[in-house]
């Protein structure tokens, strides 16, 4: 009897927080799920259209990796592109049709997250998702009648209908809004990471309940209790890493502070990482990491932070889900 109950406990924890999740929404998370402890899927962040960090894991592993990041930073309502820096215009430049390679890659069975990096709704300048670029105050947020509140709406109506074609062809994506929460370097994370669990609880409620876009799963990215908006609104806790380079870990201590925000049990991910989970230390620990994401350019480019060696390592061992991951 008792062991009958915490099946169903463990069941309860595979379905998605909206119910009315589409059926590859459910399927994707009930996938991830039960792989935590048995396998890890591959990920990769592309920062640019041309994709070269999947070129070069190909060339050095002849696989590619389950998961693929894709960058929306291109798609801000509020970007200042005539004046923004050299800087930022290449970013934008490089970014700009992000989503139309994202729905190719679903549509072949790839599993999808994004990373917005949301220039600030009103004001600010150059690279804006930065707080020392914009004065925005995520608190005024909260507040209604404000002028923020009205752009930040605005803006969240923009992205759903960037979204919508997705949900049209039930691709699910792994979204991970106001991530890095923790630090004070973009704007949602200026007031600390209460204050943006709150703007995370008011675009889930958004998306969810005015733009039905219920091929999400909703991804926290802050390991600190107080950043987490609620066992109601996330499906996959998750932190960014970077250690040294040369580092060897399975992230097992970062995954025990990462539960510590909840007591649900809830599938944990390595969203962004600068260094490799070493997979033979995962092999042996089984710690539950259910997918990691390398971030772009150097940390896959060059061999400064993950060696070829490392990578193969990664790719040949039967512990990784590589492309197509078969779910």
């Amino acid at each position: 009897m008792h062991h009958n109950i915490g099946r169903k406990e463990v069941h309860n924890t595979m379905a998605p927080v909206n119910p009315q999740a589409t059926h590859n929404a459910r399927k994707l998370l009930q996938y991830l799920t039960a792989l935590g402890g048995r396998r890890i899927v591959t990920g990769q962040h592309t920062q640019t259209v041309a994709m070269e960090e999947i070129d070069e894991i190909r060339k050095v592993t002849g696989k590619e990796p389950a998961l693929r990041g894709f960058e929306l930073l291109a798609y801000s309502p509020n970007i200042r592109y005539e004046t923004g820096d050299e800087a930022c215009r290449t970013e934008i430049d490089e970014n700009r049709n992000t989503l139309e390679q994202a729905r190719a890659f679903g549509r072949k069975g790839g599993i999808v997250t994004f990373t917005w990096h949301w220039f600030s709704p009103v004001g600010g300048r150059d690279k804006s998702f930065y707080s020392e670029k914009t004065d925005f105050d995520p608190e005024r947020v909260l507040l209604k009648g404000t002028a923020e509140r009205e752009a930040f709406y605005h803006d969240l109506d923009v992205m759903a209908e960037c979204l919508k074609p997705f949900m049209k062809e039930d691709i699910p994506i792994l979204w991970r809004p106001f991530h890095e929460s923790e630090g004070g370097w973009f704007w949602w994370g200026r007031k600390g990471p209460g204050v943006a669990a709150q703007l995370f609880r008011l675009q889930y409620d958004y998306f969810v309940k005015v733009h039905h876009l219920d091929n999400l799963l909703w991804v926290c990215n802050c390991p600190f209790k107080e950043g987490y908006p609620g066992d109601d609104v996330v499906d996959i806790i998750s932190r960014d890493l970077y250690p040294e380079k040369g580092t060897r870990t399975d992230y097992r201590r970062e995954y025990e502070e990462l539960c510590a925000i909840t007591e649900a049990k809830k599938p944990a991910a390595l969203a962004e990482v600068g260094v490799l989970p070493d997979i033979e230390m995962l092999e042996q620990s089984r710690v539950p990491w259910c997918y990691y994401m390398i971030w772009s350019k150097e940390f896959v480019m060059t061999e400064d932070y993950n060696s070829h060696e490392a990578l193969r390592r990664m790719y040949d061992s039967r512990y990784a889900v590589t492309f197509p991951a078969g779910i």
